[in-house]
């Protein structure tokens, strides 16, 4: 499996952005996918979560109301949609890919394939 992240930039407070993580090598549909952010001197941490099919996603509390998680079956794609951005969510966001079973979605070692990530640096 092979995740490539694209879509980072910097941006001011209150912008938007639209990153993308373009999945091959394998089966999508096997596959569990998430989204990780590590910002400098800090843990990697669980941003967003979609299930297989779609029909389940799961957000840290920070980023409520503010992200929305999405993939495309045919493109093979996973998105993550961002808006009213905020400095604190500076950091590399990465791509990951778990079974479609995985019981912990928001733990780093439950996904097995992670892509080199992407920088979203938000200014104030």
């Amino acid at each position: 499996v092979q995740l490539v992240e694209s879509g980072g930039g910097s941006v001011e407070t209150g912008a938007s952005l639209r990153l993308s993580c373009a999945f091959s090598g394998s089966i999508f549909a096997n596959f569990a996918m998430g989204w990780f952010r590590q910002a400098p001197g800090k843990e990697r941490e669980f941003v967003a979560f979609v299930s297989w099919d779609g029909g389940t996603t799961d957000y840290t509390d920070s980023v409520k109301g503010r992200f929305t998680i999405s993939r495309d079956k045919a493109k093979r794609m996973v998105y993550l949609r961002m808006d009213n951005l905020k400095p604190e969510d500076t950091a590399i966001y990465y791509c990951a890919a778990g079974p479609d079973d995985i019981p912990e979605v928001t733990t780093v070692d439950e996904y097995e394939y992670w892509g080199r990530g992407t920088q979203v640096t938000v200014s104030s």
